[in-house]
């Protein structure tokens, strides 16, 4: 497992907090430490998954900055 952090754009509401967390949740192994406007503290399995998160978030309708 690792933890990540991913900077997301397009987020200014608990509407939006609310939409990246059930993105995020809906991933298979990942845990979320927690999200907040225009970030999101993850903990993923060390096999990919990272790439399915982005995508979740993405399809919800932000985009994934890059990561810390």
């Amino acid at each position: 497992m690792q933890n990540i952090t991913l900077h997301i754009s397009g987020m200014s509401c608990s509407h939006c907090l609310n939409a990246v967390n059930r993105a995020v949740a809906g991933v298979p192994g990942v845990g979320v430490r927690s999200v907040t406007i225009g970030r999101a503290d993850l903990t993923v399995p060390d096999d990919g998954t990272a790439a399915l998160v982005k995508a979740a978030i993405e399809e919800a309708g932000y985009k994934v900055e890059g990561t810390a």
